[in-house]
């Protein structure tokens, strides 16, 4: 019983700790302007100027970056489901060759492909658009949702499927019909993650964009700080706003993240 006591304690004690970066990010965005310094423990005379002033400056970031992750979200699925799903069914040596580029493809650094895409964007013309933060993107996204959705599909009996093709139904339409309604908590984890590394994407943002047409909202938050360092309720509550789309996703899709990452281990 003590122990059980202890371990609680000691794992209340390390979530405060993991926890207080958040709350001080709260805390400031209520406290009226001034260094987040001298901020009280508590925001006793809360103001909600810091958001007004956020939304006003800040809103159509934050609109730009949600554009850009659900874009990600549709086309890191479009393309990585079908991938997913013939990587789990072929039989060959090559799929063991394809499923290791993958891998080697999530270990190169982000700074080397920001790099390459700003040369080729430079040919293209899509510097500053919001089409080329979308593809760029998806170059996190798409390898991590092949390797979540194939690990799920190896678990689907080809019965299914079979069974399908034998009532006259084209490969195409017991994919459609059959595959995804049941991969859906596999969809919804890799479209979560897919939509959290997109919302978070601040290399891609700062290197592909050199004008101020197109802003996320983690860009916007970088350079807000040269300009409002006496306007520090601003800038966390800019932080505040820009943190609550990925919680909300998280708590909404707990159940399904839980299911389908763990989807694929036992079969």
């Amino acid at each position: 019983m003590m122990r059980r006591t202890a371990y609680t304690v000691i794992g209340v004690l390390i979530l405060c700790v993991m926890l207080f970066p958040v709350y001080w990010m709260l805390n400031a965005s209520l406290q009226p302007s001034g260094n987040t310094l001298t901020a009280g423990f508590l925001p006793l005379h809360p103001t909600f100027s810091g958001y007004r002033r956020a939304l006003d400056e800040q809103g159509g970031n934050l609109v730009t970056s949600m554009i850009i992750a659900a874009g990600t979200v549709v086309l890191s699925l479009a393309i990585a489901t079908p991938c997913a799903y013939a990587l789990s069914q072929f039989r060959s040596r090559w799929v063991s060759v394809g499923l290791l580029a993958i891998l080697i493809s999530q270990m190169i650094p982000g700074i080397v492909i920001a790099n390459a895409l700003y040369t080729a964007y430079e040919r293209i013309g899509l510097l500053n658009s919001i089409p080329g933060l979308i593809v760029a993107n998806c170059s996190s996204g798409i390898p991590f949702a092949i390797l979540i959705l194939r690990s799920f599909m190896l678990s689907l009996p080809p019965s299914l499927v079979e069974a399908a093709r034998v009532d006259g139904a084209g490969l195409f339409r017991a994919f459609v019909s059959i595959v995804l309604p049941i991969s859906k908590n596999s969809l919804i984890t890799a479209g979560l993650f897919s939509f959290l590394f997109s919302w978070s994407d601040f290399l891609f943002a700062l290197t592909l964009t050199t004008k101020g047409g197109v802003r996320p909202v983690t860009l916007g938050i970088y350079q807000y700080l040269g300009t409002q360092v006496q306007n520090w309720n601003a800038v966390m509550a800019t932080a505040v706003l820009s943190a609550v789309p990925a919680i909300v996703l998280l708590i909404a899709a707990q159940k399904y993240i839980a299911a389908g990452a763990i989807g694929g281990a036992v079969k």
